[in-house]
């Protein structure tokens, strides 16, 4: 929104004074008023995209913090916090003029957008890095910057290009409206909301706008009954309370439509009424006389006071059937409670009378420590803005400790997110849990109320199949980097060997050292980074010992026939007994095997893709693997199972198969499946713990109804917790 232009134009910034003066008579204006100067001259020439001198941006900026009654180096932070970035201002000059707290305070805002990257994705999920890492200093930052971005959405239509506009309200509801969400500044949050939904789909908004404005003509005398009749029951009762109705936001209400995919009509809740009083005791006073006075609607109650969100807010909410049987939410909060609802963090930065706020006043937040963790187990920044999506948001539920600390969680969340919650290692040495007293598997999902206690082993370690199950990006994060770690071992060990066969083959001894000697060249910086290259399929083990012996020259070897991988020949359908099952789509005679990722079966819908060398692999259609193949649809063939389901030759299906640890389970295990026709061809156990075994089983079958068969009759064995197809493995 920045240009280059020199234009007249007269701005009062004396708003921004009277709004600090407000809150805050013993402000230093001084400095204040400096800090405008300071930007006015710095940012002269410069304008906005609507016209306007680019100075005044900050000033609107620096009023909405004062809106939140901000300490007053948060309000020069504000009016000079393009100052690095866009101005010939140094970090130095803002130290010296204005102080060091303020200096690193614009200096935190300025670093968030000097990044550079080759794709938009990169450089959306970088700048959240930075954010976080600003943050994790002070997290003023990210007050100022929330306060930014609400002033460039509300001057957002001074953009030309609609995609442009687009692009930055997607920005807004993805990044910027759950950060506000997570520290609490409801205030911030719903104005983002309705603003970029304003950008993002204008025509719900509108719809969703008439609606509302209907109702509001046709039940403005019923919202009148519902508060006298509430105003009534409390006063009778000697409770002096505000009571108020408000309207659900207009991005709220879509999103629930979508989420219920229900009509606007079919929703019950539009309204909702909200008591303030003077003391946590009067919030369960009023409770107890709503209850009693009116039914109450199973399930839709909450208490926030006793169990606040992550962000700190605390009130009750509960639904009822009210006035006139009609179905109404109402929240009970105390005065204190009113405000931080609206003002979150910023609350405690707010000027108290005859105190100034201290950073010792406000808590790290739990979440922002755990996003931070994930920070450091990711490598790249499109897996952390992955986790970190998974943390912003889902609901949540709080689950406890056998001691009774109340712990929370992403909705859908399974022991081993509980465990990752607690702490890493905890989560990493994690073979099994109680939930409620009762030993339960890892892939539970947990409850409002569970009590979990959870099991560990010192030799165990994080199961990669763990990440199929887990919500939260803490246990993401952290199996992904044992697997990495993990395979980084792996890779090392097998290009070792590959390059020491290279050496063997043209009759070197190898060493270590050769391998140093050519680091530079490589532009690696260890020895196991280029055995892990080489295991890894980035480098090419000859093209490495070439590297080493530039003047080595290799004879000419040519390859046996022995050595060729074998294959199933596919041959047209000769109408016997024991001929294949025929693919249709393929040359007769072209070299064909099945894919050991998918393990497909007569039935499936299934795909070819060309390999040089291999001939033909037949994957089924939604197979994980064939993403790595998405850029060269020319090996992609479109092929399909041959009419006819008389061909006796069988397939394997693989199942993932949970069951109690019990004497002669496997016994029952493979008794079921041999009975329903199948026949096991292999098995590995995946996850082993004192009451359960998970593990994978390879099961000869004719086609899928056949697999589908065993698999019913598996689920319906009373040791079996879970069954299901293995894919992508």
């Amino acid at each position: 929104m920045l240009e280059n232009n020199t234009v007249s134009y007269e701005f009062d910034h004396s708003f921004l004074t009277d709004q600090v003066k407000s809150y805050d008579p013993d402000a230093d204006f001084e400095r204040i008023e400096d800090a405008i100067t300071y930007a006015k001259e710095k940012h002269e020439g410069q304008t906005r995209s609507s016209g306007e001198p680019y100075y005044t941006h900050p000033v609107e900026v620096a009023g909405i913090l004062a809106e939140m009654k901000m300490d007053t180096d948060s309000i020069i932070t504000a009016i000079l916090h393009d100052t690095i970035e866009d101005t010939d201002a140094t970090y130095e000059d803002l130290q010296a003029r204005f102080g060091q707290d303020v200096a690193d305070l614009v200096d935190g805002v300025s670093k968030l957008t000097r990044i550079e990257s080759k794709t938009r994705e990169g450089k959306q999920a970088e700048n959240f890095r930075k954010l976080l890492l600003a943050m994790s200093e002070d997290i003023r930052v990210l007050l100022v910057k929330l306060s930014d971005r609400l002033h460039n959405m509300r001057t957002i239509e001074g953009i030309k290009k609609p995609e442009k506009r687009r692009r930055i309200a997607l920005e807004t509801i993805e990044i910027y409206v759950p950060l506000a969400e997570r520290v609490g500044v409801h205030k911030i949050k719903a104005e983002l909301e309705d603003l970029a939904f304003a950008q993002v789909n204008p025509e719900a908004r509108e719809s969703i706008t008439n609606r509302l404005s209907f109702l509001r003509q046709e039940g403005t005398d019923i919202v009148d009954k519902i508060i006298d009749e509430l105003t009534d029951l409390l006063l009778n009762s000697g409770v002096d309370a505000e009571i108020s109705g408000r309207e659900k936001t207009r991005y709220s209400i879509w999103k629930k439509m979508q989420r219920k995919n229900v009509a606007f009509e079919q929703l019950s809740d539009i309204m909702a009424f909200r008591i303030v009083v003077d003391n946590i005791e009067q919030c369960y006073m009023v409770l107890g006389l709503i209850h009693a006075r009116y039914p109450s609607v199973p399930g839709r109650f909450k208490d926030y006071i006793s169990t606040p969100k992550s962000n700190g807010y605390r009130s009750i909410h509960t639904t009822v059937m009210g006035p006139s049987r009609q179905r109404i939410e109402i929240q009970i909060r105390t005065h204190e409670m009113h405000y931080q609802a609206d003002m979150g963090v910023a609350a405690h930065w707010a000027y108290k009378e005859g105190s100034r706020p201290s950073m010792k006043d406000v808590k790290k937040y739990r979440w922002l420590r755990e996003l931070l963790e994930i920070l450091e187990q990711e490598q790249a920044p499109e897996d952390f803005w992955e986790n970190t999506k998974l943390e912003l948001f889902q609901d949540n539920v709080f689950v406890f400790t056998p001691k009774g600390d109340l712990i929370e969680l992403p909705a859908g969340a399974s022991p081993i997110d509980f465990a990752y919650a607690i702490h890493s290692d905890i989560g990493d040495r994690c073979v099994g849990a109680k939930i409620n007293g009762r030993i339960a598997p890892l892939n539970s999902v947990l409850g409002n109320g569970d009590q979990v206690d959870v099991i560990t082993a010192k030799t165990q370690q994080p199961s990669p199949t763990w990440e199929r199950f887990v919500v939260t990006g803490k246990a993401r994060s952290h199996i992904r980097k044992f697997i990495r770690n993990q395979q980084r071992d792996e890779y090392i060990t097998l290009g070792r060997a590959m390059l020491q066969k290279i050496f063997r083959q043209e009759g070197y001894d190898f060493s270590d050292k050769a391998v140093t000697g050519v680091l530079k060249k490589l532009k690696l910086s260890g020895n196991d980074d280029v055995y892990a290259n080489i295991g890894s399929g980035i480098l090419v083990a000859r093209d490495v010992f070439k590297t080493i012996f530039p003047a080595h020259k290799t004879a000419v070897a040519k390859r046996p026939s022995g050595d060729m991988d074998k294959a199933v020949m596919v041959r047209p359908p000769t109408g016997g007994d024991n001929a294949p099952m025929p693919i249709k789509g393929l040359i007769p005679g072209m070299a064909m095997h099945f894919a050991r990722c998918c393990h497909p079966l007569p039935g499936d819908r299934i795909v070819g893709i060309v390999t040089t060398g291999k001939g033909v692999t037949i994957h089924t259609i939604d197979c994980e693997t064939l993403e790595t193949f998405a850029d060269t649809p020319e090996r992609w063939l479109d092929v399909s199972w041959g009419e006819g389901d008389d061909s006796p030759e069988a397939h394997v299906g693989r199942l993932n198969i949970t069951f109690q640890n019990e004497p002669g389970a496997l016994g029952t295990l493979s008794t079921v499946i041999g009975s329903n026709g199948g026949n096991i061809m292999n098995l590995k156990i995946t996850s082993r713990t004192t009451d359960f075994w998970e593990m994978l089983v390879d099961i000869y079958v004719n086609d899928t109804q056949h697999l589908n068969n065993v698999i019913a009759a598996l689920r319906a064995t009373t040791i079996i917790t879970n069954v299901e197809r293995a894919k992508g493995r």
